[in-house]
């Protein structure tokens, strides 16, 4: 799978990641099995992925558990990156939450130290000066051996940057969901910041399997019953319908490429500029394959026009 590098000195990432979300199987609905997400973790790193992306409040550390177990004993081969989130949801941006909480990450992924750390989301409740200097303290220490930032807006990145340098953004990007990365991105690539492209297969949306009677799991969020911003633009009825309209006129390009669906979204995703990688989660491991296609897949100019005329 291609591989590019995560900032300006970052590891060498697979275009396409692992996203452990689901596999803490919160917000998406139980879990069949731990078994079956540990294996859908085999299947991504078979597929070329080699680093996974998780978070302490998924599944309230259940991910990061599951993670561990399925990349012991594989070494230095996958690149760990992982989340520390403000109160209540996390453990909290105070500096010496922030440093308990790599501890507690690190704990349950039975590792030294993670390649990448980031904050989950902005906290107003405290100063992101403070936050961000602790967790420069952790890079400084070699627990994390770089750090980020996800859900941030400019200014933030701007008044943490004053700090410590950024190394990567992660926001939501995928081809329902444009706007706030093009406005973005072109500063981080000039800064040569890393960007992953979280959602982009819209939460299932862009790989052809939800259609307009798919009911979900009520302890799905895409069921309307946990108060997730994503759901009515995505998934309301109001939505959904044209969003799906989009998706069937993109079939046919997935068909004379001979690929999947969710392939071709990903790579649409990887082709903008300035986005070093995608993350795609799931707990299905013939998912995670499909997924993996996008790694090596190409997309001419032509093409990427047309795919950007349905979605325009």
């Amino acid at each position: 799978m291609e591989r590019r590098t995560l900032g300006k000195e970052g590891p060498e990432i697979s275009v396409v990641g692992y996203g452990a979300w689901e596999a803490g199987g919160d917000m998406w609905g139980p879990n069949e099995s731990d078994e079956a997400v540990v294996q859908a973790i085999h299947a991504a790193l078979s597929a070329g992925m080699n680093w996974i992306d998780t978070a302490e409040v998924y599944g309230d550390g259940r991910s990061e558990e599951l993670v561990g177990r399925a990349i012991r004993g594989r070494g230095e081969e996958v690149h760990l990156f992982t989340k520390v989130a403000p109160r209540p949801a996390g453990s909290g941006f105070r500096p010496e939450q922030v440093k308990a909480a790599i501890r507690g990450s690190l704990a349950r992924l039975g590792a030294d130290r993670v390649d990448l750390y980031q904050l989950h989301w902005p906290d107003g409740s405290v100063p992101v000066e403070e936050t961000w200097g602790a967790m420069a303290d952790l890079q400084d220490e070699g627990l994390a051996l770089h750090i980020g930032v996800s859900n941030f807006d400019r200014p933030l990145i701007e008044r943490c940057e004053a700090i410590r340098p950024v190394e990567s953004v992660q926001n939501e990007f995928s081809l329902l969901y444009r706007e706030d990365a093009r406005r973005l991105l072109p500063g981080l690539a000039e800064k040569g910041t890393g960007y992953l492209a979280y959602g982009p297969l819209a939460y299932g949306l862009l790989t052809g399997a939800i259609r307009t009677d798919t009911a979900f799991h009520p302890r799905d969020w895409r069921s309307g019953t946990m108060g997730m911003g994503a759901y009515s633009r995505l998934f309301a009825s109001r939505n959904l319908q044209a969003n799906l309209g989009k998706v069937d006129r993109l079939r046919p390009t997935a068909e004379r490429l001979g690929t999947s669906l969710a392939a071709l979204a990903l790579r649409w995703v990887v082709e903008q500029r300035g986005v070093t990688a995608a993350i795609a989660g799931s707990r299905n491991s013939s998912h995670v394959a499909s997924n993996g296609a996008a790694g090596d897949l190409r997309l001419d100019e032509e093409t990427l026009l047309e795919i950007e005329a349905i979605f325009a």
